[in-house]
């Protein structure tokens, strides 16, 4: 096996320990430091959420919060760090695989956040993709313009050596094997079916004395997965290391790891795993594929059409299980699993999963929302 990458080194281990617990400076300037009107809508097209309450100003005037609300998983633009951003190991591979958020107080139009980030763990791992693969666990705070507490989230990125998941890997022997899968207009009208049949709850108020324990979710459908669809996401949330020309030049200048030349000789960004299918398979995945925070978004969509404007989300769970490349569908399902009180608030636990079009399952999820109550004022 010929090594075209860098690898995990002890020495490259040990220099990244250092940096557990240790308030991260200077992390590169985020996509959006404002929830306006413009940044919320991108965010929410970007994960084709149409719900009104984060798009459309005169409906959200006429809801309890008086102004368009950024969608939870916004705040994945305002932090690069919570998006896998990762520091250390220089020219390894990053695969941002999950994240646990917890949120606090909802985000208005016009807010203006903040946030407080470092390096919380790293876990040693065995995995069919590449050997070794280390788990980099990060906890970002989020503030608002008042410095209020407006959410906290841990998330982790893999680091894997992109020779070992190319040359040994095994994850994605039978799809690499399989022709590749064309559909029939049969088949996507029937996919987009649950589009047509997508609820938003909306002003609809869903009260908590009306789940039911073991209550199923309408699905979700997220897909086809096309590289358009990739490119729609990293307008609304940014990208990572997307950058043009003289600003290239300079992040690629200060972080020569980033930089991986293209078939015109020229260094490039390692982002273009998401729109290069030639470059994605050199790192040892089926072809181009879909953005992690992206996923994560879809399983907090789907939680938000369910409990309507009148709900708030208070903490959700995300851990991917497999890439989703160009050409898979998903369909998102979901389950309540308990409905208790806590603290005075009315809350329900829901399990979530969503799996391709072969039944693979693609990502796990869990969320926690709180709802009205019919026999206690609202908080």
């Amino acid at each position: 096996m010929s090594d075209l990458f860098p690898k995990i080194t002890e020495q490259g281990l040990d220099a990244l320990r250092s940096r557990i617990g240790v308030k991260i400076e200077n992390t590169l300037e985020p996509w959006c430091y404002e929830a306006t009107r413009d940044n919320i809508r991108h965010y929410a097209h970007g994960i084709g959420d149409d719900n009104p309450l984060w798009c459309d100003p005169e409906y959200a005037a006429k809801t309890k919060f008086g102004t368009l609300v950024a969608l939870p998983s916004f705040l994945f633009a305002t932090n690069r760090i919570i998006s896998g951003y990762v520091g250390g190991l220089p020219g390894v591979h990053a695969m941002w695989a999950g994240a646990d958020w917890t949120w606090h107080k909802p985000v208005l139009r016009n807010d203006e956040i903040s946030t407080s980030a470092h390096l919380k763990e790293l876990i040693s791992h065995e995995t069919r993709f590449a050997g070794r693969a280390i788990q980099q666990i990060y906890h970002v705070d989020f503030f608002n313009q008042h410095g209020d507490l407006v959410s906290e989230a841990d998330s982790w990125c893999f680091r894997t050596d992109r020779d070992e998941a190319r040359e040994r890997g095994t994850k994605y022997d039978g799809v690499k094997a399989a022709p590749q899968k064309v559909y029939s207009d049969e088949e996507l009208e029937t996919f987009f079916e649950l589009y047509a049949n997508e609820e938003v709850r909306g002003s609809e108020t869903r009260y908590w004395e009306s789940v039911t324990e073991g209550e199923v979710l309408r699905p979700l459908a997220k897909g086809p997965m096309t590289v358009t669809g990739f490119i729609a996401y990293a307008q609304g949330w940014g990208g990572l290391y997307i950058r043009a020309n003289k600003l290239n030049w300079r992040q690629i200048a200060a972080h020569p790891g980033l930089g991986i030349k293209n078939r015109f000789g020229i260094p490039d960004c390692p982002e273009r795993v998401h729109w290069e299918d030639d470059f994605a398979q050199m790192v040892g995945t089926p072809g181009a594929y879909d953005y992690g925070p992206e996923r994560c978004s879809w399983l907090t969509h789907h939680l938000t059409n369910w409990m309507g404007d009148d709900g708030f989300l208070r903490r959700a769970t995300s851990k991917i299980r497999r890439h989703n490349p160009a050409g898979d569908l998903l369909t998102f399902t979901a389950k309540v699993k308990r409905k208790y009180i806590e603290d005075g608030r009315h809350l329900v636990d829901i399990t979530q999963e969503a799996r391709n079009q072969d039944g693979e399952l693609s990502i796990l999820g869990t969320g926690t929302v709180e709802l009205p109550s019919k026999e206690a004022p609202s908080r």
